[in-house]
Order: structure tokens, then sequence, then C-alpha cells
């Protein structure tokens, strides 16, 4: 398939400019208001006809990751920009996105997203999941709907600026993210947890130097740990972030697509990112312009 490369120094300067910003963001913000669309039609035989008929969805969220997929203790919905975006997805299948009798959010970490999606164990997957060619060999990835760049969160009193500070210095991420890859190739000692929380904790306890991960993710974390975590340094990578769906339905791509132009349209994606990452002190960015799903 054809796809068309984006421009992103906009988007990662509105997000990186303000991720040491106050917040707290995907902790109590308020979720996108949406429309569920009334006698939604497919064509027959696409996943999306199937889906709205049956009237129920699995969606992979994160449930770490404060402004992009939170779940607090005790509740049964999830929040952030990832999952009001799953939300407006679900929503135009006709299916009510708030009701958790009809859509399961499944939490899904780095490492899952593909074998969930292969395995039929979600339909959908918006979890900070990065479009890469590699993972566009064995899943489906539509969009992007966020462009961001991975940075370095580090303790509020660490002297260090940027990458160039932590070479040949162990900093953590998620396995399974291509943010580990990133942090070799910069000369650092990637290591590997299950989850984001858990490499936070690690810096924060003096484990590891840093955390390393796409800023979007980061300013969260800065966020909800004012005053004991900071963000450091330029984006060092262009990471764009997408909804991944089962390479057996390549009908899924247009359909998401033409549901995030939508939401570019009617304001709904600009009304998700303020509610969420924009709780943080974030500038909306611009509508990032979406890859081809045309061979």
């Amino acid at each position: 398939m054809r796809f068309i490369r984006t421009k992103a120094a906009f988007a990662v300067a509105a997000l990186s400019l303000t991720l040491a910003s106050c917040g707290n963001a995907g902790t109590d913000s308020k979720s996108v208001d949406v429309k569920v669309a009334k006698d939604a039609k497919f064509d027959a035989g696409t996943r999306m006809a199937e889906l709205a008929k049956k009237g129920t969805i699995n969606v992979g969220v994160k449930f770490d990751q404060p402004g992009l997929g939170f779940n607090a203790t005790g509740s049964d919905m999830p929040k952030g920009f990832d999952v009001d975006i799953a939300k407006l997805l679900v929503a135009s299948l006709g299916i009510d996105p708030n009701d958790t009798s009809k859509v399961k959010y499944v939490e899904t970490i780095s490492d899952n997203r593909e074998p969930f999606l292969q395995a039929g164990k979600v339909d959908l997957v918006l979890a900070s999941y990065s479009i890469t060619p590699e993972r566009r060999a064995v899943v489906g990835q539509a969009g992007p709907y966020m462009i961001t760049g991975q940075q370095l969160l580090v303790p509020q009193d660490s002297k260090v600026t940027g990458p160039a500070d932590v070479k040949g210095k162990e900093v953590c991420s998620v396995t399974g993210s291509t943010s580990l890859d990133t942090a070799k190739a910069e000369g650092m000692k990637p290591v590997g947890f299950d989850t984001y929380s858990q490499c936070v904790s690690k810096v924060l306890d003096g484990t590891v130097e840093a955390m390393t991960t796409d800023g979007s993710i980061l300013l969260g974390y800065a966020a909800q740990n004012k005053g004991q975590l900071k963000v450091v340094g330029k984006p060092f990578s262009e990471e764009r972030i997408g909804v991944g769906y089962s390479k057996d339905h390549p009908e899924m791509c247009q359909w998401i697509n033409d549901t995030l132009e939508q939401a570019d349209k009617d304001g709904k994606w600009a009304e998700a990112f303020k509610n969420n990452l924009g709780a943080s002190g974030a500038k909306t960015p611009s509508f990032p312009k979406l890859d081809s799903c045309k061979a």
C-alpha cells in the first residue's frame, strides 16, 4: 500500500512546548460529547455492517496513561484522548460508546496490541499506537489522528537536558514499543517494563535515569506528578498515532479515516484534545493529514 508521509513539526511543537504544564491530564478529564448515529448503514458483508448489526464491539485501550487512556480505580469507563477517538468511531456504528454492556474497553498494553487484533480479542486498538511499516505488515493501521515525538521524563531535580546526557545509561519504556529501539539508537541502555506506570515508578525511585516515549504520554505523567517529574529535551523522533484493526477487514480503513475527518470538520476531534491533553496546558494542534487507504 502507498502511504502519505506527513510533516509533524507543528504537532510535535504544540505538545512538547507545554509538557511540564500543570493539570490533571486524563484523571478527571471530561469526555467528548458524542452523538450516536441513528440507522447506521454500511455495505453488506463489511465488518462495520457486522458490528452495527450485532450492536457490540471490543476496543483495546490503555488503562495507565493519563490524558490518553486512563482507568481510575473502581471505574468501568476509561478516559483520555485515545478513548474519546474510540468513542467517536463506535458512535458512528450506531452503538452507544458509554454503554459498557455494549462496548467492552479491553486493557491493551503495548506488547499485545498486534496479538489482540490478530486473535480477534478486540476489533479496534487505540492505545498510543504508533504507525510503523513493521506493524502494518501484520495488522491494519489507519490515521494518524495525532502526531507527537519521543522525549525524556526525569526527576524534577535531574540535570538531564536531552538524549546526550543519558547515553550509556539505563532509560526505561514499555516492552513492545518503538521507544526502546529509538532509545538504543540514541545510545541509551533501554530497559523494558510491561506498563508505563511501572516505568514511571522506576524513575521516581531512581532505579533508572529517565523514561522515554511519546511526548503526549509523558505530558500526562508530568502533570500527574507535578513537582516530582519533568519532561526535557526536544523531540528526537516522530510518532504518528493511529487506529489498529485486523488485516482481515481492510474496508475498515476508509471508514476510520472518514470518521476522523468528520470529527475534524465538526470540531469533535479538537474537543477531545482540549478535554484531555489540553487539561495540562497543551495547545490544540492542527488535524494531521491522513494516510491514504488505497493500494
